[in-house]
């Protein structure tokens, strides 16, 4: 970071200075005040939005840097921080001049209501955000209207029993109720001695079966991909639209997250001198909580090269996987177009597409699989892991701090050689035919 305290007391008003390697971070200074400001492009409409981080110097640069690190990612997620900020506030102001429509009884539907706006919104990545809020909307027609206090443990114990029939679902309503009862406590919404019975009900019985496929149970199963299948349907991806093949491609020769790779952008790709480089933001990974977590760097080789550059050649400072309606693709797109292919796959049945050759998969798997082909390579443990952007485990992972990137480039340039030959194992790429 660099950041000149001169400089910005000598900042006229409409003036501002940006932060190095912090994009959308600026001090701007007006006639009364010096603030904060990140500046983005909005993820919902693409104009470009700023909101208030805070006022310098009572708020110091790494105390701002903090907080822009925490809006990015919320950026990064879909959510427009701007639109949100003022929202609350109209919110607020409805509050305190009695405008609300739902002003009333405290019910469950206000409690859940106050949790997500309050808590859940707020910390959770926006595709998350929006499963809980369905979640509560589908789930609650029983209790919605009741009052907190009226929820017995009976009562609680009948909801999530109504739903035990699909208990991964039964299992997520139990925790973000339970969650929901203790941000009201915490917030003084509810009496101190209400009791939440969803911490207490149904312990360790709402377990999954595993999922069922044409009716029939394939249990917990996870999938890795042999190599004769790794090469057979690489030679199939093309059957795909060209966005799908593009990031099926990606999971297989980079190993990374389908969330990262669907909000893949320009300025995060470079070319250095030992070739292409995609460093991923600490904020975009699953560690982006953990204190002791880094960017995720990732080179690029082969196949992944070739989108990379060719999606860059039109993506301009975008996302290299742009949505129709602005943005990036969802990640469940990719899903649903490899589950439309499977050959057991009722989805518009009046449809004539063509239907995957290598079954019983999913995008996440090829991950799994990728991993596993570094084992079966020899690569060691520790840079396999690394290159999945895994945290190492207990002690090593606190006094092990060596950021792998000559090993990353080592095996990640074997692993493409490895894909390109099962690729060509079974002679010329072919795509079917409807």
């Amino acid at each position: 970071m660099q950041f000149d305290a001169r400089a910005a007391k000598l900042l006229k008003p409409g003036e501002h200075m940006t932060i190095a390697d912090h994009p959308g971070l600026r001090l701007e200074c007006t006639a009364s005040r010096r603030a904060w400001i990140y500046r983005y492009k909005s993820p919902v409409d693409g104009r470009m939005k700023q909101t208030k981080i805070g006022a310098w110097p009572a708020m110091s640069p790494a105390a701002a840097i903090v907080e822009w690190e925490k809006l990015r990612a919320a950026r990064d997620s879909g959510r427009d921080v701007a639109a949100e900020k003022r929202t609350a506030r109209t919110n607020a102001r409805a509050v305190e001049n009695g405008s609300l429509p739902h002003a009333g009884p405290y019910t469950v539907r206000r409690l859940c209501a106050d949790y997500l706006v309050g808590h859940v919104e707020r910390n959770r990545a926006l595709k998350g955000a929006k499963e809980i809020r369905r979640m509560f909307d589908t789930m609650l027609a029983p209790i919605a209207g009741m009052l907190p206090e009226e929820v017995t443990r009976a009562i609680a114990f009948d909801l999530l029993n109504s739903f035990a029939h699909i208990p991964v679902q039964a299992a997520k309503l139990r925790s973000e109720l339970g969650a929901a009862w203790d941000y009201s406590l915490d917030a003084g919404r509810l009496r101190e001695d209400t009791p939440n019975w969803w911490r207490q009900i149904m312990r360790g019985r709402l377990r999954s079966n595993g999922k069922k496929i044409q009716g029939k149970a394939v249990g917990q199963v996870k999938r890795v991909l042999a190599e004769a299948e790794v090469g057979e349907l690489i030679r199939w991806l093309p059957n795909f639209s060209r966005i799908v093949d593009d990031a099926l491609v990606m999971y297989l020769w980079t190993g990374t997250r389908g969330s990262e790779i669907a909000s893949m952008e320009a300025a995060e790709i470079a070319e250095e001198k030992d070739g292409l480089w995609w460093t991923i933001p600490k904020s975009k990974t699953k560690n982006a909580r953990r204190p002791g977590a880094t960017d995720l760097r990732v080179p690029l080789f082969g196949r992944a090269a070739q989108i990379v550059r060719r999606r860059l050649a039109v993506a301009g400072d975008g996302y290299l996987f742009p949505a129709r309606v602005g943005g990036p693709i969802e990640q469940k797109v990719i899903q649903t177009a490899v589950h439309y292919h499977q050959p057991y796959s009722k989805t518009r049945p009046e449809d004539q597409r063509p239907r995957l050759t290598i079954t019983h998969w999913a995008p996440h798997d090829l991950r799994r699989t990728t991993r596993t082909l570094l084992a079966s390579m020899g690569c060691p443990n520790d840079v396999a892991e690394s290159i999945l952007g895994h945290m190492l485990p207990g002690v090593q992972g606190v006094y092990n701090r060596h950021t792998y990137d000559r090993e990353r480039h080592e095996w990640m340039g074997k692993l493409s050689v490895k894909l390109e030959s099962l690729a060509s194992d079974g002679g010329a790429d072919f795509v079917t035919k409807d």
